[in-house]
C-alpha cells in the first residue's frame, strides 16, 4: 500500500471539503479549488480529516492512490495558506519590476521583457528578488518556471534568474593562453 496515499489529509478549521461525482471541491480562506477523482478510489470525508483509499490492487490504483492523495492535500494547503517561489535576478544591471499585472524584466536584452501574470497569481518586487505566490501549486511553479525560462542562469559568471535556494554549478572560464 502507498505510504503517501494512507495518510489521512488533516483539514484545518474554516476549511470545506465536498466530494462531487467527477471532482473535489476545497473551499477555504483564501477561496476555492478542485481537483479531479478517480473512479478507482474511495473518498471518505470524517470530522477533521480526509481518507482515501484503494477499491482494488490494480496497477492503476496503486499509481494513482499517491497522487490523488497529494493533489487534495495541496489543495487543502493552497486555500489556507498558499504557495510561493522567489526567483532572484544576478547580474550587473538586471533589474525586476512589477506593474499592476505584468512582470517587467530587464535582464540584458536591447529592451525590457513583460510577463503578463495569469489570473490566480500575483507577484512582488523587492529589490533583485521576485516572489511569486497563489493558491494554486501548479500554475505558480509554471509561472516561476516560465520567468526563469526568460534568462536561465549561466554557469561561468551565474547571471541570470535563479530559485533562491538553487545552486549554479559554476564552470573555469578559459585558462589565459602563453
Amino acid at each position: 500500500m502507498s505510504r503517501i496515499g494512507k495518510t489521512p489529509i488533516e483539514i484545518p478549521s474554516g476549511v470545506e471539503v465536498l466530494v462531487g461525482q467527477d471532482s473535489i471541491q476545497v473551499k477555504g480562506p483564501k477561496g476555492a479549488l478542485s481537483t479531479p477523482v478517480h473512479p478507482l478510489l474511495s473518498y471518505s470525508v470524517e470530522p477533521g480529516r480526509v481518507v482515501i483509499g484503494r477499491l482494488d490492487d490494480s496497477r492503476t490504483a496503486c499509481s494513482q492512490h499517491g497522487l490523488r492523495r497529494t493533489l487534495l492535500a495541496n489543495c487543502v494547503t493552497g486555500v489556507t495558506s498558499g504557495f510561493r517561489k522567489v526567483l532572484e535576478v544576478v547580474g550587473v544591471g538586471y533589474k525586476v519590476a512589477v506593474q499592476g499585472r505584468k512582470a517587467l524584466l530587464s535582464v540584458g536584452y536591447s529592451h525590457p521583457v513583460e510577463y503578463e501574470l495569469p489570473a490566480g497569481v500575483e507577484a512582488v518586487a523587492e529589490g533583485s528578488k521576485l516572489t511569486v505566490s497563489g493558491m494554486d501549486k501548479q500554475l505558480v511553479g509554471e509561472v516561476a518556471a516560465q520567468i526563469r525560462r526568460v534568462r536561465p542562469p549561466e554557469p561561468y559568471k551565474g547571471k541570470g534568474i535563479k530559485y533562491v535556494d538553487e545552486h549554479i554549478r559554476r564552470k573555469a572560464g578559459k585558462s589565459g593562453a602563453k
